[in-house]
């Protein structure tokens, strides 16, 4: 049974009601969504990234141990704590630079412990102190074309890609998912439109997770537009928020 559920999944992956099944699907995250305690900015952003489906498809559920991987603010690790509970734990991981980019937003998000299932990790990008076989999922989300990013006078120099997937592939328990979204640019460009357009290859990017040991599992279109020709830069007012976006979920064997 759950061979075909897993086949029918796949083959419908624009359905989210898959996604759904055995963890916490897109009406219990709503709830979660609908907590007063989360900020107005927070909410204005759901509009944009449609965190209900996106975090459904991964099924995650309560009691889980999930880390939000490059998390700046930690706008997902605070929607990831309300769905795995007081009985799951939340890492928000960032490197340096993640860190000071994201600081204003999780030093007010973890204030006077209000999230008290989340803690705050920071190393290097090739040590981010995640352990080993410890994770049931983990999130990279608009932040994985920045592997392939090179910027020194903003405080980010090039990144070991590989040892950093490494690391994250390590973190996951046997069995454990990696949700990853990013900005989709054109097919056949690779990692090379990360560093002119922050923009990566959703085909170099499945490539590059199966490379270092996960299964692709699913997609869903749900952050799909077409209406975007993916030449711009992500940050262009002209397209910024609402960029064609792959969402994939990896699974490790």
């Amino acid at each position: 049974m759950r061979r075909l559920l897993l086949v029918s999944c796949l083959a419908a992956i624009t359905m989210t009601s898959c996604a759904s099944v055995g963890g916490v699907g897109s009406v219990g995250i709503e709830r979660v969504l609908a907590n007063p305690a989360r900020s107005a900015a927070d909410r204005e952003r759901d509009a944009r990234d449609n965190p209900a489906q996106v975090l459904a498809l991964a099924k995650f559920k309560r009691g889980d141990t999930v880390a939000d991987i490059l998390a700046g603010g930690g706008y997902y690790s605070e929607i990831l704590s309300g769905i795995v509970g007081s009985s799951g734990k939340v890492l928000l991981v960032n490197n340096p630079g993640y860190d000071g980019f994201g600081k204003k937003g999780y030093t007010e998000r973890l204030g006077n412990g209000r999230l008290p299932n989340v803690t705050h990790v920071v190393g290097p990008s090739d040590a981010l102190g995640m352990g080993e076989n410890v994770l049931d999922g983990a999130v990279i989300v608009m932040s994985y074309h920045d592997l392939y990013w090179v910027d020194e006078k903003e405080g980010w120099p090039k990144v070991d890609a590989g040892k950093f997937l490494d690391q994250a592939v390590r973190a996951l328990k046997p069995g454990g998912v990696l949700l990853v979204v990013d900005h989709s640019a054109k097919q056949g460009t690779g990692s090379s439109a990360a560093q002119g357009l922050h923009r990566i290859d959703e085909q170099f990017a499945i490539a590059d997770f199966r490379k270092h040991g996960l299964q692709w599992e699913a997609a869903i279109p749900v952050l799909r537009n077409p209406d975007d020709d993916r030449t711009k830069n992500v940050f262009d007012p002209a397209i910024r928020g609402k960029t064609d976006r792959f969402v994939h979920l990896y699974r490790k064997p």
